[in-house]
């Protein structure tokens, strides 16, 4: 059943879920914090937090990157130790800090940065560490017809004998759900599940919710998409500033609501000074023409300097392919390409784009962007560390007044540049990833869905952020399935379909996600 998304004034009246919104006040306790309370250091992540969520309900945490509400799901993970406090699942206390005790009280968790095994086969990762055996032989058919099964109750169509790697995001997140869904849990925490979803694996998401809800699974669901918020769950708690700030049934909030809660204004103020700067009159930074990655069989355009260029396009449409080849990440089996009026060999690998002038942005910042384990100022300066040498020698003090000046300049709470990378939120991390390229400019910065997985106020930040590196002069290409940033943000916007460059959408009111979807369509169907 599609999801359709609810007006930001209007209130929401409850679904099919259980307690409709309104009554699972009459539900017993499967999950209570009493009193828990983080610190790492100095810093507070989460301050004598309580909440009550009921069985058999679907309970969203909301809130800005930060605000505790990823600290508490990973609390109840068993992923982090709280400081203080009690944690109990269904009346009993849990060992908190222990995975294993989590999942042996019934807890699964789908986080959103995967854990898939790229080498492994869709099956293998499904069943890794759950095999089904049967006279100590592990029982491949039975496993097969398993994730057939799992297939047809999502409504998705994963291959069970490739490779995982090979997939895509949203079909690799689609198999952590399965591999939650192989040992029926009593309940499951999403950590942003549709971040990396196309709508059609969305919607299943949603369906199977739906479903898994009403055979009484409790869910947690943290997301920074308001509107998935308000069509799934039936009650909704906001953090801020690592407290809990209010509890209330799903009813009772409107978007302008949540917005206003999560960041303490209201949306126009969030968004107040996003507008897009004057498409600028600069000649081509940047030409392409006739590549051909992927999916896109033959794309020409242009990008000027200072400018910020939008991709859209469809699922499939190639946007990642065409930003993974300009970084020197894919080889494009043809194409040209020039750069200041210059043409130049096609770059075979990222070190080369990167002395070209190209620099990417993942969308897979886990993964292809960030270093884990180490600090958040070292994820930054490691993009130029011999700026903070002298004469050969790395000045400790040189290098972290410069990570603090590459943080001050994405709006990067400069408190955390001793964090490690992993222990951020989402929109930390890619502010991070930000300051890393504020930090040693390239021409052009190549964002690969910049916003992913952030909350309202981040978007609003990082929107800002690309849009002051465009207006010192950087060319921005930016490639986005939220047609609605792709509008707020961008100057103009090249449409691909089809494999081609079908629209090229200027600013001042023909640049809209209404006028980009009209150039997709026509273009399907042969208009």
């Amino acid at each position: 059943m599609p999801v359709t998304s609810p007006s930001p004034d209007d209130p929401v009246s409850p679904g099919p879920l259980a307690g409709g919104g309104t009554g699972t006040a009459l539900l017993p306790p499967a999950i209570e914090l009493d009193d828990v309370t983080k610190r790492y250091g100095r810093l507070v992540a989460l301050a004598n937090a309580s909440v009550t969520v009921r069985a058999g309900s679907v309970h969203a945490f909301v809130g800005a990157n930060g605000a505790g509400k990823s600290t508490s799901l990973g609390i109840i993970a068993g992923r982090t130790t709280p400081s203080s406090g009690t944690v109990r699942v269904f009346g009993e206390e849990l060992h908190t800090g222990d995975a294993r005790a989590s999942r042996a009280a019934g807890i699964a968790t789908i986080y959103q940065e995967l854990t898939v095994i790229p080498t492994l086969s869709t099956q293998a990762n499904v069943f890794i560490g759950q095999e089904l055996r049967g006279g100590g032989l592990t029982r491949e058919r039975a496993m097969r017809n398993a994730l057939s099964e799992l297939n047809d109750r999502l409504g998705v169509r994963i291959p069970i004998d490739v490779q995982a790697g090979t997939l895509s995001l949203g079909q690799q997140q689609m198999l952590e759900i399965m591999r939650a869904l192989v040992a029926p849990p009593r309940v499951i925490l999403l950590d942003e599940p549709t971040a990396s979803l196309a709508q059609r694996e969305r919607d299943a998401l949603f369906t199977a919710v739906r479903e898994l809800n009403r055979e009484g699974v409790t869910m947690i669901f943290v997301s920074h998409q308001l509107d998935d918020v308000l069509a799934v769950c039936d009650t909704i708690t906001v953090f801020r500033d690592g407290r809990v700030i209010e509890t209330r049934p799903r009813a009772q909030w409107t978007k302008t609501d949540l917005v206003r809660g999560v960041v303490g204004q209201d949306l126009a103020a969030v968004h107040r000074g996003t507008d897009s700067a004057a498409a600028p009159t600069a000649a081509p930074r940047l030409r392409v023409e006739g590549v051909r990655v992927g999916s896109v069989r033959g794309a020409t355009f242009e990008l000027r300097e200072g400018e910020v260029l939008g991709v859209a396009g469809l699922v499939g449409s190639g946007r990642s392919s065409l930003l993974r080849a300009l970084a020197g990440d894919r080889r494009p089996s043809a194409g040209r390409i020039w750069i200041d009026g210059d043409e130049r060999p096609w770059p075979k690998t990222i070190r080369e784009a990167q002395r070209a002038g190209l620099s990417l942005l993942p969308e897979d910042r886990g993964a292809l962007g960030l270093f884990p384990g180490m600090s958040a100022a070292d994820n930054i300066l490691i993009s130029n560390i011999g700026a903070g040498a002298r004469r050969g020698i790395i000045s400790r003090r040189v290098a972290e007044r410069q990570a603090t000046d590459a943080a001050g300049r994405v709006h990067f709470d400069e408190r955390r540049l001793g964090a490690p990378a992993r222990n951020l939120s989402g929109g930390n991390q890619q502010k991070l990833l930000l300051a890393r390229w504020a930090h040693n400019p390239p021409r052009i910065l190549l964002a690969d869905e910049p916003t992913r997985g952030v909350d309202v106020g981040a978007r609003a930040e990082i929107g800002r952020t690309l849009r002051q590196l465009a207006a010192d002069g950087m060319s921005v290409l930016v490639a986005s399935s939220e047609l609605e940033e792709l509008e707020e943000l961008c100057d103009r916007a090249i449409v691909l379909a089809n494999g081609v460059v079908v629209g090229d959408l200027a600013g001042s009111g023909e640049l809209s996600a209404k006028n980009i979807l009209e150039v997709v369509f026509c273009a399907e169907r042969g208009e």
